[in-house]
């Protein structure tokens, strides 16, 4: 039995097979680890999840921005950007069961020595610690008040944890960590609208995987998010996410080993 976890697919279903092809992937005794973003900006929305839907234990997929961005907009919270590709699931005969499959997904998966979020972990968090407020999150939106935490879900506000934070900024902070964060400062003070190379930082902030002595640190971080950081990976981080959406590669890696699996793609996303 292996297991590959994969980078953002957001919508390039067709790239996605021929990965599970390259890798000689067997759903009898394989798994698959998704990054999240399984959804938006590419062709195949609908076709990527049902598929990773119809995986059942065989994957695991957390939760990312754009796939929290769809439970929003089918709940009536959201609006849509011009280039986002929601329609296929929302006009599926099935989208009712695809929206409530997507939002009992995990916002944070632990196993062994790996650690997987979409985003990051902010430094003033162990992975325990992440693990809980990651469950807070999950409890929200699969509980009974699910539609009112979608619509104190998005915002930039507050920017930073702090252990005496309730309601909805206590949830908001930890969505932002999870799913949104690219750049922060070393006491955690996120930065929300930089995308670009990791090398180029906003004044005062840093990668959020570069703070030296972050408490995550007795894991390795799966994600994705980051197209501009592309594939990365050293002791503590496994970063995936290789723009298969922009004309990249998509990216898994076999966890038992290390191993790597690419293909390119071609551009899927509309300008």
């Amino acid at each position: 039995m292996s297991t590959y976890a994969i980078g953002d697919l957001q919508g390039c279903f067709d790239p996605l097979e021929l990965l599970l092809e390259r890798c000689a992937f067997d759903r009898t005794r394989d798994r698959l680890w998704f990054v999240g973003d399984l959804i938006n900006r590419g062709p195949k929305s609908l076709e990527t999840l049902r598929f990773v839907r119809d995986l059942g234990d065989a994957a695991v997929a957390v939760l990312g921005n754009h796939d929290l961005s769809l439970l929003m907009i089918a709940a009536g919270r959201g609006k849509q950007h011009r280039l986002d590709t929601f329609h296929h699931v929302l006009d599926a005969p099935d989208c009712d069961e695809l929206v409530d499959w997507l939002r009992q997904r995990p916002m944070m998966h632990v196993e062994g020595d790996y650690a997987m979020v979409h985003a990051g972990l902010l430094p003033q968090w162990d992975v325990p610690k992440a693990l809980a407020l990651a469950n807070e999150v999950e409890a929200a939106l699969r509980g009974p008040s699910h539609d009112e935490f979608m619509h104190r879900m998005w915002g930039s506000e507050p920017a930073a944890w702090h252990d005496d934070l309730h309601e909805w900024d206590r949830l908001r902070v930890v969505v932002n960590a999870l799913t949104r964060m690219r750049f922060c400062t070393p006491d955690g003070r996120m930065e929300f609208h930089s995308k670009g190379s990791p090398d180029e930082p906003p004044p005062g902030f840093q990668p959020w995987f570069s703070v030296e002595h972050a408490r995550w640190r007795t894991h390795t971080v799966v994600c994705g998010h980051w197209s501009a950081l592309g594939y990365r990976a050293d002791a503590n981080l496994m970063a995936l996410d290789s723009g298969c959406l922009w004309g990249g590669e998509l990216t898994a890696v076999r966890l038992d080993d290390r191993a790597v699996f690419q293909v390119p793609c071609e551009r899927c996303a509309r300008s």
